[in-house]
């Protein structure tokens, strides 16, 4: 009826600010609001909400995918909750336009206990206030969580509020085209400086209650390879909640990866999908990367237990919060396959153009494990490019980008229910939904035993034995050095092959 509104109960999203008080507050002012048109009021964020031209109107104009995130049929645009994407890549960029300059006008000061919760909320309607621009999308409503918290964390990650604003706000968000299984949605800033993705309801509230200890860990140890947060923040729009949370970029699209792995350090189920390898450069799993890469990725020694150290850190953190479930995200660059391609003439590749100076501290692979921050500015060298310098069983070279990533999992009643199922029909120290101490450990192990492997010194000197079309290499799985490849001992004489073998014997022995 013309005037009249209907109530759409959302109890599986529920605002965890919306107490009795602000729904009261809400449903005394729906009288006072003049209805041209159809209206809803979602109790998931307490307000009266109109649908939005950018949202699918009908169940048949769209077709769902994963979750929350699907494709409408008429023009092929991702859509999230029903909201299209440009609508809500336009409502993120004003609404963090807006927070992040009016929180500039605040003064600096420390974070107290209670900056955690607070959440503060801006209107933006589509002719504009006098505190909002008007804008071409439907009316919506911004919120942001922690405001104070995060601008603390932003500044001790070298953010400045401009560069914040820059990176995210200056240019159209790049959605991409790989966003993976969760059925949530993947921005990245045109300068790959940062990642926005969508979060459900429960891990927006669990990063929330997650805070404090993150305040705490992040003071005490910026060598961290988890998620760097810089902002969460909520879009209420066509009557539904979309929440998003800003974090750093691990995988630069300047940089060509050519192999990329999600490791958990489970066996249970843990392949690639046909479908998945269809993909160009498909995110393959634990089981494909011991397959593909079985003796590993050999680092020196230093970066090795650097990088060791960080995980063990990392997943006891993550286990005194109840954490499981998370992953390790891996791209693997191979600067010879790069070089070759480069040298066939082909295609320019991303990896042909020096990549702009980085904004943030902290925040490629090696500042991570090193815990030391570069000069602001100050570009990497021609053979890092922020990632950490490993080599395969072949002797190639490669630049390693990792992060874990998916932290906001806590091991509640529906996780231990999945891993009692599991368990009942596979070998429950197996499945990837396990007790977070148990987690941890096997992570730790796969990581550092099977993944990551140190090259003994004995053997430090192979890769720098070249000879003909031979390379030096040596195969850790069975304890065995092999000074050349097939192609040497077939062009060189028996005397040249006695000769260096000789030295390097004397080499192993010295060492």
């Amino acid at each position: 009826m013309p005037g009249y509104s209907s109530i759409n109960l959302s109890c599986g999203d529920v605002c965890p600010e919306a107490d009795t008080v602000q729904a009261a507050l809400c449903l005394l002012c729906l009288p006072a609001q003049k209805h041209t048109h159809h209206t809803t009021i979602d109790l998931d964020f307490c307000r009266v909400a109109p649908q939005m031209p950018g949202s699918s109107g009908t169940a048949q104009s769209m077709k769902k995918t994963i979750g929350h995130r699907g494709v409408e049929t008429t023009t092929g645009e991702t859509t999230y909750k029903k909201t299209t994407s440009s609508a809500l890549k336009g409502a993120i960029q004003l609404g963090i336009t807006h927070t992040v300059g009016s929180l500039s006008q605040k003064a600096e000061r420390d974070v107290l206990m209670q900056d955690f919760v607070v959440v503060e909320s801006i209107f933006f309607p589509s002719e504009g206030s006098n505190l909002t621009p008007a804008h071409h999308y439907s009316d919506f409503r911004f919120k942001t969580y922690a405001p104070i918290a995060f601008r603390y964390f932003r500044e001790l990650f070298g953010i400045r509020p401009d560069d914040y604003l820059y990176s995210l706000c200056n240019e159209p968000l790049i959605e991409l085209s790989n966003p993976g299984a969760s059925g949530s949605l993947f921005y990245v800033s045109s300068d790959d400086e940062f990642i926005i993705k969508t979060v459900q309801h429960k891990e927006a509230e669990f990063l929330q209650k997650l805070l404090p200890g993150y305040f705490m860990n992040i003071n005490q140890n910026k060598r961290t390879l988890l998620p760097k947060f810089y902002g969460l923040y909520c879009v209420q729009a066509g009557g539904k909640n979309i929440r998003i949370v800003v974090m750093n970029n691990l995988l630069p699209r300047i940089i060509p990866m050519h192999l990329k792995y999600d490791l958990k350090g489970s066996t249970y189920k843990r392949r690639a999908s046909p479908k998945e390898r269809e993909k160009a450069v498909p995110i393959y799993k634990d089981l494909d990367f011991i397959q593909d890469l079985p003796d590993g990725l050999l680092l020196e020694a230093d970066n090795y237990n650097a990088l060791c150290k960080t995980i063990q850190r990392d997943c006891l953190l993550l286990q005194s919060f109840k954490i499981m479930d998370y992953s390790l995200l891996m791209g693997i660059h191979n600067m010879d396959q790069a070089s070759r391609e480069r040298e066939r003439g082909g295609a320019v590749t991303p990896d042909q153009r020096r990549p702009q100076a980085q904004k943030s501290l902290y925040c490629t692979a090696m500042e991570s494990i090193q815990g030391e921050a570069r000069g602001k500015g100050a570009l990497d060298s021609e053979d890092h490019m922020g990632g950490i310098p490993a080599r395969n069983n072949k002797g190639e070279r490669l630049l390693i980008y990792i992060g874990i990533i998916d932290i906001l999992q806590s091991y509640r009643f529906i996780k231990k229910l999945e891993h009692s199922w599991k368990a009942l029909v596979h070998d429950g120290d197996t499945v990837s939904v396990h007790r977070p101490g148990f987690y941890a450990e096997r992570f730790q192990q796969f990581m550092c035993n099977t993944v990551f492997k140190k090259i003994p010194r004995k053997y430090a000197c192979a890769g720098v034995f070249q000879y003909a079309k031979g390379n030096a290499v040596f195969i850790p799985s069975q304890n065995l050095f092999c000074p050349f490849s097939a192609s040497f001992y077939l062009y060189s004489t028996t005397t040249w092959r006695q000769i260096l073998c000789s030295v390097l014997h004397y080499i192993y022995r010295i060492s």
